[in-house]
């Protein structure tokens, strides 16, 4: 008999380790297939709450926050993007032909708004799948998910009506809910992210390996009452 365990996961949408972590989790389910399956739901953790509207350039970025040299950063850049090839995802420009646009950070607490939203009204699969389009979004198409119309662009291709998704923009009750989370996060102590805790009680940090999920999973299936 599959076991159903909720993994909820603090995240942002600017984050290459969270696409890491997802990558990872999904190959973990896929070994627990039949055994373990996850009813997933996304928090709000912003990486850079005091980032401007203008963005700003990705490698300058991490130089400038992490005390880096514009090489070194290069270098981070070049083993996150190594890590999401052997998760299966990617963090790799793919608009085809096209001009590569810079690579850029956004302030993401409308992003986050969106995907409260959605969890809210439409339940933790479509939830998720915003999220995935929010990261392919930022990492694979360059666009600029700090920008209201092109998160409501992104909202409407994934089938949310966009009328809708821009009250829950303006909506201050579900502004609020983004602090709440956010705070949850530092009363549990997470600081970095990503961050999965599975059934309400079990936290797994950062980007962690699939064979390290497969092992958690179990633990926690093995401990939780049937």
């Amino acid at each position: 008999m599959t076991r159903t365990l909720s993994i909820d996961i603090w995240s942002d949408v600017m984050c290459p380790w969270c696409l890491v972590g997802w990558g990872n989790l999904r190959q973990a389910l896929d070994t627990l297939e039949g055994e373990i399956d996850a009813e997933i739901r996304w928090h709000s953790f912003e990486l850079n709450p005091d980032m401007p509207a203008e963005g700003e350039e990705r490698t300058a970025h991490i130089a400038r926050k992490y005390g880096r040299t514009m090489e070194q950063s290069r270098a981070v850049q070049g083993q996150m993007r190594a890590a999401a090839t052997a998760a299966g995802v990617s963090l790799d420009y793919e608009g085809g032909d096209a001009p590569e646009p810079p690579a850029m950070m956004w302030n993401t607490f409308d992003a986050h708004k969106l995907l409260v939203w959605a969890l809210a009204e439409y339940g933790p699969e479509r939830q998720t799948a915003l999220k995935l389009a929010l990261f392919e979004a930022h990492f694979n198409a360059r666009r600029a998910i700090g920008e209201r119309g092109v998160l409501l662009a992104i909202a409407e291709e994934q089938g949310f009506d966009r009328d809708a998704a821009a009250r829950a923009l303006d909506d201050p009750d579900i502004a609020a809910r983004v602090r709440m989370e956010e705070r949850t996060a530092f009363d549990n102590n997470i600081t970095g992210v990503p961050a999965m805790v599975i059934a309400g009680k079990f936290l797994v940090p950062g980007a962690q390996p699939p064979e390290s999920y497969v092992a958690a999973l179990r633990r926690v299936a093995e401990k939780e009452p049937g």
